[in-house]
Parts: C-alpha cells; sequence; structure tokens
C-alpha cells in the first residue's frame, strides 16, 4: 500500500470529525506490514484537550496489539502533530510520522520546529506534504463554515 492510501483512510477519520463539529484531523497507525492497528480522530470537545487524532490512534493501537510500545508502527495524519502528539509518537516508540498539511503555528515535526532534529536517543523519520492539498481543503472548508 502507499502513503497515499493510508493518508485517505485518515482523511476519512477527519470528515467524520468534521461532522462531528471537531477540528477535522484524522489519523492512523499503520505496523511494519502494512496493516491499519490503530485509528482516531480529534474528540477534544467531546472528550478532553488530550484527545488528539494521533493521541486517540496511538491508544487504539496500543489496545489492539496489547502492546505500549508501538516499534516499527508508523504514524498517518491530515496535519502536521503538535508538541504533545509529537512526544506521544516519540514515547509510544513509534517509528516514522507522515503527515499532510504543514502546521506552522503549533506543528513539531518542521512546521514551528521539528523535534525529530533533536539529539534523541531513537530517530522518528517525517514524511511530509502527504496528500497535503486535500488536506488543506478539509480544513479550509471547516473554518470558512465556522465563520
Amino acid at each position: 500500500m502507499t502513503r497515499e492510501f493510508y493518508m485517505r483512510e485518515a482523511l476519512e477519520l477527519a470528515r467524520q470529525a468534521a461532522e462531528a463539529g471537531e477540528t477535522p484531523v484524522g489519523a492512523v497507525v499503520v505496523d511494519g506490514a502494512g496493516n491499519i492497528v490503530g485509528r482516531g480522530r480529534n474528540r477534544t470537545e467531546e472528550r478532553d484537550a488530550t484527545a488528539h487524532a494521533e493521541v486517540e490512534a496511538i491508544r487504539d493501537a496500543s489496545r489492539n496489539l496489547g502492546a505500549r510500545r508501538l516499534d516499527g508502527c508508523a504514524l498517518f495524519v491530515t496535519m502536521e502533530p503538535c508538541p504533545m502528539c509529537a512526544g506521544a509518537v516519540y514515547n509510544a516508540r513509534l517509528s516514522a510520522v507522515c503527515y499532510g498539511v504543514k502546521d506552522p503555528r503549533a506543528g513539531a515535526c518542521g512546521g514551528l520546529f521539528n523535534l525529530f532534529m533533536e539529539p534523541l536517543d531513537r530517530k522518528v523519520k517525517v514524511y511530509g506534504g502527504v496528500l497535503e492539498g486535500e488536506c488543506r481543503q478539509i480544513l479550509t472548508d471547516f473554518f470558512q463554515e465556522k465563520r
């Protein structure tokens, strides 16, 4: 499967978030064999400030795999992770982050700064711009409707 395939899965979750009145961000965790093992969408209005799509997907993957360490797994998310979510990626031991649209105000994978360029004890690969136009459009449409 391609990065675009997994990002389309994340985009579907972002659409579900928008329909629920949440900022439209969706995420999936994919294992080394290419299976989607975790899914998440923003639920901050519904739950609490930590219920970002990335954290929800990581929690789901951990439950499904019965492990807190997600070595060899990758996160696909429609918007660049914030510092909290980048920290969750690191602590869950994910191998890679693939995101759609950069977040210049709060992105921690290159938008504002890049946590993974720091001298950490393990590396996380970062790939940006996957289906960037589609990821940007869902956010643009959502916020235009809010105004």
